[in-house]
């Protein structure tokens, strides 16, 4: 009741405020028409006595404009509380037409009384021109003010309501990393900043191709963590895209490191731009569990679909045989042959010798005895399946060069120590990705076991396409490496990847541990899942009534969702939502953000442009200047193949020549 009794008394005084203008535009003609009024008797002497006073004291009448200024001002004020108007289509078009012709018709026609026609016809003329232009401008005054009112018609898509302050500070630490943004708050842009002052707690970062998650955050964990001193493993799938940027940046920082570290590639296309790298160095394998998680990780990364069967039998059996062969190779001779390329060809040969040799050995027996059971038990299809489970897909890695790399002892994999810190890029190759990815798999499964202790230099796991290599692991190291300063950055394009590659259960884990978050452009599910972990705030909802009398507004509170799924499913290019994580004595109120990421790209096109190439690492050429490089890797080749088949002799030989075990050889 007392708002329907406001809203009566506001209609009321812009009712009194129309009228007065009216009654200026009335005064106006009344005084400047006065001789027309005279000749047809229409005066009157009282209120001739009145408006004159009124020119005494305020000199109203002294020009025409002064009226018709006063009439102007009273109808503006008339039109703020309108309430409703007969069109319901309004646009600035017409509004600006009815405005500008209504006062060229009200304010221009002071020439019309002085044309040379009868004074009535000039009369008839000025009133006419006039209360025409009065007309129109009142009609353009009452369009603008439904207009103006009209805030659900401004904000279609709701961007008002949805926009909230985000964090404004730059807070830095040893370990952070600060990225600069912009973003919109009460119709103003505002600059801001996103701080992962705890980037030990993980961080993922989404996008769909092209929405700009390298260029704007990947790009920049890289440069920061160079500048902080960190020990750095990347994973560079389009290589040497990051691995560039990481060379450069090293070269201009060595200087934050209190031991400098040693920049090291494993690039499989270019061995003259690769270090070669033992993953399986028996020296870190201090168990056959060690060998088992090895085995795993290869076999997984050839078999993708073997992620959603772990535990059957026909993929455990392959698993096993190849980690009984990794942990023999370690065990022969102090590990002298103990390599990946060793394992493959070891596999390769006969299995009446493989069993036979592998057998020998009590640590092997118990491994062995699935197969073991099918060739005594006669079961040959078994035994056949079962084999071939492991050599078909291991064949498929049968290469002079990957062999090449993967033999050799340049560095080892433990990248965070603070005797020898080093960087570490490792390439892939869209184009043979299938059989990279089991290779650099295997040097990120003992990455993860051998960074993941107290006391090493902080470091920095940084994996771009991620749903293109399996990363055996990857959940324990998220949920537990944060006491030991390893930080993890992972860059995919979409949630359904993750389940796709790593299984519902690991991907759900990887999703739910990690405490920082980036997203561009993400759409589906992926976008739901981000909406809903962002939260609800309450928001304003207005609700609006017009009829060709009167317009009513009501205002309504409810919970809504901060950042929505359709918003996320339609971010611009840089535009990224997300949450970052706080420490306790470093919080962060507003943790949530929607904002572009500002990067200079003048500056960054700069540091393109003078950037140096990765140099050539292992040099061909011989003292006569020829090109050795496949004869050199042909030799690498045929050397493993020629241990290997010297290894077979070797043992056979032994166990012929020892009582306890030539039973062995007559199986």
């Amino acid at each position: 009741m007392q708002q329907e009794d406001d809203l009566r008394g506001l209609a009321k005084v812009m009712e009194f405020m129309r009228a007065i203008s009216i009654l200026f535009v009335l005064i106006n003609i009344y005084w400047y028409c006065y001789e027309a009024f005279q000749d047809l008797n229409l005066t009157n002497s009282t209120l001739n006595r009145i408006l004159l006073n009124f020119q005494r004291t305020s000199g109203l009448f002294s020009a025409m404009l002064w009226t018709k200024l006063f009439a102007l001002i009273f109808l503006a004020l008339s039109c703020l509380g309108t309430k409703g108007v007969k069109e319901e289509k309004i646009s600035w078009t017409k509004i600006n037409v009815l405005l500008i012709l209504g006062a060229q018709l009200f304010f221009l026609n002071w020439w019309i009384l002085s044309l040379p026609l009868p004074r009535a016809a000039n009369v008839t003329i000025y009133i006419s021109t006039l209360t025409m232009g009065y007309i129109c401008m009142m009609m353009g005054g009452l369009y603008m003010s439904r207009l103006l009112k009209n805030t659900l018609m401004d904000d279609v898509f709701n961007t008002e309501n949805e926009s909230f302050m985000q964090e404004t500070r730059l807070m830095e630490n040893e370990y952070s990393v600060n990225l600069p943004t912009k973003f919109w708050y009460k119709k103003k842009q505002c600059d801001g900043w996103i701080n992962i002052v705890n980037p030990f707690r993980a961080t993922i970062v989404l996008g769909t191709p092209g929405s700009g998650k390298s260029y704007a955050v990947v790009n920049n964990f890289i440069k920061q963590q160079i500048e902080k001193g960190f020990a750095m493993y990347i994973y560079d799938f389009k290589f040497d895209d990051l691995s560039t940027i990481a060379y450069n940046h090293l070269l201009k920082h060595r200087d934050k490191y209190k031991v400098a570290p040693k920049f090291y590639v494993i690039n499989f296309d270019n061995p003259r731009k690769s270090h070669r790298c033992n993953p399986i160095n028996p020296t870190f394998m201090t168990d056959i569990s060690d060998a088992y998680e090895s085995a795993y990780t290869i076999m997984l990364n050839l078999n993708r679909s073997w992620i959603q069967k772990q535990g059957d039998f026909f993929v455990e059996s392959p698993i096993i045989l190849l980690a009984a062969i990794i942990w023999y190779l370690k065990i022969y001779k102090d590990g002298n042959y103990c390599t990946f390329p060793h394992a493959i060809e070891f596999l390769n040969k006969k299995y009446s010798d493989t069993f036979t040799i592998l057998t020998s050995y009590s640590d092997l027996e118990n491994y062995l005895s699935p197969f073991m059971d099918a060739w005594e038990g006669g079961a040959q299809d078994q035994l056949q399946g079962q084999i071939a489970s492991a050599k078909i897909p291991l064949s498929r890695m049968i290469s002079p060069q990957l062999y090449w790399v993967m033999t050799g002892d340049d560095f080892t994999l433990d990248i965070n120590n603070p005797d020898a810190p080093k960087i570490l890029c490792v390439g892939n190759n869209p184009d043979r990705q299938s059989i990279y990815s089991a290779a650099l798999g295997l040097y990120n499964s003992r990455i993860v076991k051998l960074i993941n202790k107290k006391g090493q230099l902080k470091s920095s796991v940084i994996i771009d396409e991620l749903p293109t290599i399996y990363f055996r692991g990857l959940d324990n190291l998220i949920a537990t490496a944060r006491s030991n300063k390893v930080a993890v950055c992972l860059g995919f394009q979409d949630y359904s990847q993750l389940n796709r590659d790593y299984g519902d259960k690991e991907a759900k884990v990887i999703q739910n541990t990690v405490g920082n978050i980036f997203s561009g452009q993400v759409v589906g599910e992926t976008a739901k899942n981000l909406s809903d972990r962002f939260g609800k705030v309450l928001q304003k909802r207005q609700s609006m009534t017009i009829n060709r009398q009167d317009k009513s507004t009501s205002i309504s509170t409810q919970l809504d969702s901060l950042i929505p799924a359709s918003k996320i499913s339609n971010l611009t290019q840089g535009m990224f939502v997300g949450a970052v994580s706080d420490n306790f004595d470093e919080r962060i109120e507003q943790k949530i953000f929607h904002a572009e990421i500002v990067v200079d790209n003048a500056k960054v096109a700069d540091e393109n442009k003078n950037y140096k190439m990765i140099p050539e690492i292992a040099s061909f050429i011989d003292k006569d200047g020829n090109d050795t490089m496949k004869q050199e890797i042909d030799k690498n080749y045929n050397r493993i193949k020629q241990e290997v088949a010297q290894i077979i002799i070797d043992e056979m030989e032994r166990i012929r020549n020892n009582p306890e075990l030539s039973h062995l050889v007559k199986k």
